[in-house]
């Protein structure tokens, strides 16, 4: 059985059972209380959403209430592979949780994620047997891209930006991953945010919420 997680959660603002899911998932030693602040930015457009921000199943050494996916120390790509691999199920599992939770469907879910959340949400979100309805990436990459055309089972809207004042993980880790998704027959949306360190600049928010709002009004079916 994989790890069980969980975390902070925002209910719809309708008061209403929720008819669209937002599962939020956060860097390499932060945590769920962290990222759930995109849910209250976004939240006041989107009531009818229903908002979960996990914790990693693994505490980071040194690190108080901080929290990973897999250990990191270097960006070298086959440990970054390796460590998504087997953090998938975990997060396949919480997916398909939160799903029979809320009673939705997989379309109904957007899986969004920064930093090592980035890239978990790409490395499970393009390997699902049914399709999610969208998949919203942050300053993150793309585990095992050389993979992808023999792994990918749907494809799913993406949407990715990235500031190019990254320092942590280097803007070309998103080119990369938009290239390598583009040579496996997909695509994706991408963005670069001026002047935005490892981060989420304001045309970030503002980009994200759109690609939220178009994926659950329909628009890229």
């Amino acid at each position: 059985m994989p790890t069980a997680i969980d975390g902070p959660r925002l209910a719809p603002r309708d008061g209403q059972p929720p008819r669209k899911l937002v599962i939020l998932l956060h860097g390499y030693g932060s945590n769920g209380d962290d990222l759930i602040g995109l849910a209250q930015h976004w939240a006041p457009h989107l009531p009818h959403v229903q908002w979960v921000s996990p914790n990693a199943p693994d505490p980071v050494p040194g690190a108080p209430n901080g929290y990973q996916w897999f250990p990191i120390s270097q960006l070298d790509p086959e440990r970054i592979q390796r460590g998504a691999e087997e953090a998938a199920p975990i997060v396949d599992s919480f997916i398909s949780q939160e799903l029979a939770r809320y009673r939705l469907q997989p379309q109904d879910l957007v899986l969004c994620g920064f930093s090592q959340g980035c890239m978990l949400s790409l490395h499970s979100g393009l390997r699902r047997e049914q399709q999610v309805g969208g998949i919203l990436g942050f300053s993150g990459a793309l585990p095992g891209g050389e993979k992808l055309k023999d792994e990918m089972r749907t494809k799913p809207p993406i949407m990715l930006v990235h500031g190019d004042r990254d320092d942590v993980l280097p803007l070309p880790f998103m080119l990369d991953a938009a290239q390598a998704i583009c040579a496996a027959g997909h695509g994706a949306e991408f963005h670069i945010s001026q002047g935005v360190p490892h981060s989420i600049g304001p045309d970030g928010l503002d980009l994200g919420l759109d690609f939220l709002k178009s994926v659950f009004a329909g628009r890229y079916i």
